[in-house]
């Protein structure tokens, strides 16, 4: 636990209803190292966003309850003030989510957005901020860092404006980032992309980082340690080699076996003359 940048512990969250309480996520416990990254997988409604939006204090308390205890670098952030967190929010904890249009407002350029999100944490001024941008864009090899601040996120690409939101998640080098499916939307080569840039990242500024995600290709391909929720609850952990060689769960096996595979005749090539 003391190696852990961040802790979740009896992790508990539950939703007010007519009825009474229903229970979102319960007995929710794991901790990430720093520069490592762990898959959350699980089909919709397993609870991976509960638990993600938890840590980063993003549900409505007066709607939820929320128990446990969440530690970043032993900090714990359960319960902390909004105005607190906001301030970790984006410096210390970033948060990736899966449609990247929704995490631009559409009226202001990409820059005026991106600046504003470093001078919010950071005591730059304007010229200052504009330089750091630039330079995270060129450090994940985004073409033209300058000309893409003065555009509108609707005159980027999805896979563009994912790649911008990366940037500026890594731009005050936070402890932990949060990726919520971060290449459900896009295409292979994006994806790609995508993916190229999280593990860039992580091994320049030992960023750890929660994928989630219910590919399981980009599970294999990313993650160190993984966790499978199914209903709320965690049915299995283990190091990523150990849950793809050899699952222990009856679920994990089920995700496993539906995973879509390429059926290639093996038939020998001939030519045509």
């Amino acid at each position: 636990m003391d190696q852990n940048i961040l802790n979740v512990r009896d992790l508990h969250v539950q939703v007010k209803t007519k009825d009474g309480l229903s229970t979102l996520v319960q007995d929710i416990n794991f901790g990430i190292e720093k520069g490592k990254v762990l898959g959350l997988v699980g089909e919709s409604g397993s609870g991976k966003t509960v638990t993600s939006m938890s840590i980063l204090q993003l549900l409505d308390r007066k709607n939820m309850e929320i128990e446990g205890s969440i530690t970043l670098k032993g900090r714990e952030l359960n319960g902390i003030k909004n105005k607190e967190m906001r301030g970790i929010r984006g410096k210390d904890i970033a948060f990736i989510m899966q449609n990247p249009m929704n995490a631009f407002t559409p009226v202001f350029t990409v820059g005026h957005q991106f600046v504003e999100t470093i001078r919010s944490h950071t005591s730059l001024n304007k010229k200052q901020a504009k330089e750091l941008a630039i330079d995270i864009m060129e450090i994940v090899n985004l073409p033209h860092p300058d000309k893409l601040l003065k555009n509108y996120p609707f005159q980027l690409s999805g896979g563009m404006l994912q790649r911008v939101m990366i940037a500026m998640a890594a731009c005050l080098h936070p402890s932990v980032i949060i990726a919520d499916e971060p290449t459900t939307a896009l295409d292979l080569h994006n994806q790609l992309l995508v993916l190229r840039l999280l593990d860039k990242i992580r091994s320049k500024y030992g960023t750890s980082i929660l994928l989630i995600s219910h590919d399981l290709g980009v599970i294999a391909e990313m993650a160190d340690e993984v966790i499978v929720m199914k209903h709320g609850r965690i049915v299995e952990k283990a190091n990523v080699f150990d849950l793809f060689d050899h699952p222990q769960h009856e679920y994990t096996k089920k995700l496993l076996n539906t995973r879509p595979t390429l059926q290639v005749d093996q038939q020998p090539i001939t030519h045509m003359l």
